[in-house]
């Protein structure tokens, strides 16, 4: 499948893909757009020239929005009809994409912004070797895993509100920290901020209270994917997270990308997952390749500085898996929304250079990182930019999320 639009093998945005994102220009109306290349097509413009009749549903207070949540709504079967037409368009010599006018934009004359109004954002905990590692740092090295993780995909909700787009910064926050020699806590900025390597669903389609979504329908309900920065304070977490789980040592920031794939296009990418052992129980007993063969890297930039590579990892080593999360998140009756956001938690791989933070990576400071400017990293520093890029590739092409970029500001 060729394009006649110029298209680098490595770029993320392949005809294969055709992520869908919220973004403006020069401070204009926010618009659904598609990515192609280092474009955006403008689902609007040929909506007003006649090019989407095929497609039902796409009235402009659709595609003329400030978030994905109505055309999300459209249903799966309508938005990946859609990738299928655009695709056409992309690829006829006769193609009346080529001469319209505002169609095609360049992408560095857009702003993207956040895809979906997010009502409810759970994090999960579904990479054994980051679970195992972070049993082995504060728990039992010989039992690292509490009793009840090989049964059900942890997870916790977390918050919606603070949840941000790609270039948007965080400032370092605040919180109680107990130090090693005191015997009471004191409020203070965080000394071990972190970022956690993730990926992101994003729900496509409601459910009923008191309504549980079945395992082998979980995808149905799945709208596509991001990349997902959940940051963390791990000395705040540390002190608040007895008995109740986290909170202040994570709410106060989570980035996502902003182009949104759909899970259609990862179809050529699918992988068996690790074998569960235990066997799980029967609701949540899968069928067929449900892991995802994606590559996930992070940089971390030093203000005046390159980048530099600090984790290589791999989205295909969960152990739980997405519609495991989904099966489980609605066992009891729970309803999702269209837009709500589920994050796999850290993803992690066996070898070091795979960790999806800095916990792991630097061994909770005991085994710091040393940077390409020479400078070292046991946790995130003021001004230091965290870069995630996720894609995945074999022959039958390329599909990516572009760049999830995150600058740390110094605490108020």
């Amino acid at each position: 499948m060729i394009s006649w639009l110029p298209i680098n093998n490595d770029s993320d945005f392949s005809i294969h893909n055709l992520p869908f994102g919220i973004f403006s220009i020069h401070g204009g109306l926010k618009k659904v757009g598609v990515a192609i290349s280092d474009k955006v097509i403008d689902l609007a413009a040929l909506a007003d020239h006649g090019l989407l009749k095929e497609i039902g549903g796409l009235a402009k207070s659709v595609l003329i929005n400030e978030y994905l949540n109505d055309f999300i709504a459209l249903g799966n079967s309508k938005t990946n009809g859609l990738r299928d037409h655009l695709r056409l368009m992309l690829t006829l010599e006769s193609s009346p994409l080529k001469e319209l006018p505002g169609a095609l934009i360049d992408m560095d004359q857009v702003i993207m912004h956040l895809p979906v109004r997010v009502g409810d954002y759970t994090d999960f905990y579904s990479s054994i070797e980051h679970a195992t590692n972070v049993g082995k740092m504060f728990r039992d090295p010989e039992n690292a895993l509490l009793p009840n993780w090989r049964h059900i995909p942890v997870g916790y909700h977390g918050r919606a509100s603070s949840i941000i787009e790609t270039n948007i910064p965080i400032r370092r926050p605040k919180g109680q920290v107990l130090l090693a020699d005191s015997p009471t806590p004191l409020l203070t900025p965080t000394d071990k901020l972190d970022f956690e390597l993730e990926v992101a669903f994003i729900v496509g389609k409601n459910s009923q209270l008191g309504q549980s979504v079945p395992v082998n329908h979980a995808e149905d309900y799945i709208f596509g994917l991001v990349l997902f920065n959940d940051w963390s304070a791990r000395d705040i977490q540390k002190w608040e997270y007895v008995p109740l789980g986290p909170f202040l040592g994570k709410s106060f920031a989570s980035s996502i990308s902003p182009w949104v794939v759909p899970l259609e296009a990862f179809d050529a990418f699918r992988v068996a997952g690790p074998i569960q052992n235990p066997p799980v129980l029967d609701y949540l007993k899968i069928a067929g390749k449900k892991n995802i063969d994606l590559n996930l890297k992070v940089y971390i930039q030093p203000q005046d500085s390159k980048q530099h590579l600090v984790s290589n990892s791999n989205f295909k080593y969960m152990y739980w898996n997405m519609a495991q999360q989904l099966a489980h998140h609605t066992i009891n009756g729970c309803n999702i929304k269209i837009g709500d956001v589920m994050a796999s938690g850290t993803i992690s791989g066996k070898d070091k250079n795979s960790f999806g933070s800095m916990l792991e990576l630097s061994w909770n400071g005991q085994e710091p990182i040393t940077l390409a400017n020479g400078t070292t990293r046991s946790y995130i520093e003021d001004l230091d930019t965290i870069i995630i890029n996720g894609f995945a590739n074999n022959e039958y092409g390329r599909v990516g999320f572009g760049e999830l970029r995150t600058q740390v500001l110094p605490a108020n």
